[in-house]
């Protein structure tokens, strides 16, 4: 094992990027993963749902996790996605992990086939604890994605019996009240991260859930900004947390982009849809914007609309305005001006189908 797990802080659930034939493009990889290290994240997660796992083959997984451990040398915590819906799929990826370095290992609830909760602790993450001796396990609950959830007192039995192997959660439930049973029934010992970047100061403030910090999507973008609001929370400044919570919510509500489109059937009639852009598309769509990575996803992900990336651009219009310095890191990072980026119309309706 790598270090030392430190559930705290921010941690970046890293984009993957692409390049136009849609093969991983490392050197874009290792770029992003200097900004962050730059702007003094806690520790970065390659191969969650930000950076498209479910469409990387098991060798491209292996290898991006090899990249991040080997881009981080050390610098921060290295939190590898190995989670499957298949047990032995993800006791090897793992497994490989700990090889790698990664410092402690992101586990998603089975998606699609849907264990029970027992299962879930039985078949799943008890048999990963003893398959992979030696590295942190970090249970990952988003029934919105998974269609499934391991409840709070299946996740209390695993910190209970081994808090050093289980000693945290990504809570991305959207659910105050189970944040709230997770610390009831799991004690103060467990670390209580948010995966949803617009409620982590809701977790942080709120005294029965005490949360500690957040996986964050948005922080591929603004990184240091989001990690000065969770430090400013941490040390009580109010005034200083509530001022860069306000300047980031334009983004920080978009890791997920509804909008409402027309179609036109081939007999002539009109239905209105609303399209649900779902992470990481409307980041990637940002970040291709300010000319940080290519805006290439691989498929079934896609473009956005054009009224979807408008949306985009004026969310990163308004945290321009309300604080330059929220974007101003990614000039030097990226080699870019974020004023002539912004106002690039080219550059944005590129970016739309």
């Amino acid at each position: 094992m790598s270090g030392t797990f430190r559930p705290h802080g921010v941690w970046t659930a890293l984009t993957t990027p692409f390049s136009a034939d849609k093969q991983v493009d490392y050197d874009s990889f290792g770029r992003l993963i200097d900004f962050q290290l730059q702007e003094g994240v806690d520790g970065v997660l390659p191969c969650g749902t930000t950076g498209e796992s479910p469409t990387l083959s098991w060798q491209e997984h292996d290898a991006v996790v090899e990249a991040a451990a080997r881009a981080v040398e050390g610098r921060a915590g290295v939190l590898a996605g190995t989670g499957s819906n298949n047990t032995d799929e993800a006791i090897r990826a793992s497994t490989q992990a700990r090889e790698a370095g990664a410092t402690a290992v992101l586990l998603v609830d089975c998606y699609y086939n849907g264990p029970s909760s027992l299962e879930l602790r039985t078949e799943y993450y008890e048999p990963i604890l003893e398959g992979v001796p030696g590295i942190p396990v970090v249970p990952y609950i988003i029934p919105g994605r998974s269609g499934c959830a391991l409840s709070a007192a299946d996740l209390a039995i695993l910190h209970l019996n081994q808090p050093q192997r289980v000693p945290a959660v990504k809570e991305a439930t959207g659910d105050v009240d189970r944040m709230r049973l997770d610390r009831q029934l799991a004690g103060p010992a467990l670390s209580i991260l948010s995966g949803d970047d617009d409620l982590t100061l809701t977790m942080m403030r709120d005294d029965e859930i005490r949360g500690s910090g957040v996986i964050s999507v948005l922080s591929n973008i603004v990184p240091g900004a989001i990690g000065s609001m969770v430090r400013a929370q941490v040390a009580g400044d109010s005034e200083e947390t509530d001022r860069l919570a306000s300047a980031l919510a334009p983004v920080l509500r978009l890791v997920t982009c509804s909008v409402s489109s027309v179609r036109t059937l081939p007999n002539g009639q009109s239905v209105e849809v609303t399209d649900k852009f779902r992470n990481p598309v409307p980041l990637k769509t940002m970040m291709a914007g300010l000319g940080m990575i290519s805006p290439t996803k691989r498929p079934p992900l896609g473009r956005m609309s054009a009224t979807a990336v408008t949306h985009c651009r004026d969310a990163l219009r308004q945290v321009h305005a309300a604080d330059p310095g929220i974007l101003g890191p990614i000039e030097e990072a990226f080699d870019v001006r974020i004023d002539q980026r912004l106002g690039d119309d080219a550059k944005w309706s590129a970016l739309a189908r």
